[in-house]
């Protein structure tokens, strides 16, 4: 059973860069995608960014491209968002789950705060 970890959070100037770091210390971690979700107060949970389990594939949502990346290191089985260019819309919790079947993730961890100052 995958359990994930998330962590790298915190407070940033505008224009400023975080990374983020989602761990699992089960044996399956290499099995799943990965994906990355954020959810803003008051606002749904919406989708970031996911890689594959392999960690050859990638895709993101419209409002991260060329700014957020996303990576896969399974020997450490550990996935990385990294933030750069940062925006104050950008502020919510961070989530990162497995994707379990094609239309479900699991495994969701407790999140990691990031919050952008203007």
């Amino acid at each position: 059973q995958v359990q994930l970890v998330e962590s790298g959070g915190g407070l940033v100037q505008a224009g400023g860069s975080l990374r983020l770091s989602c761990t699992d210390s089960g044996r399956t971690f290499s099995s799943y995608a990965i994906g990355w979700f954020r959810q803003a107060p008051g606002k749904d949970r919406e989708f970031v960014a996911r890689i594959s389990s392999s960690g050859g594939v990638t895709s993101y949502a419209e409002f991260v491209k060329g700014r957020f990346t996303i990576s896969k290191d399974n020997a450490k089985s550990t996935v990385y968002l990294h933030l750069n260019s940062l925006k104050p819309e950008d502020t919510a919790v961070y989530y990162c789950a497995a994707r379990i079947t094609a239309g479900s993730y699991g495994g969701w961890g407790q999140g990691t705060q990031v919050t952008v100052s203007s």
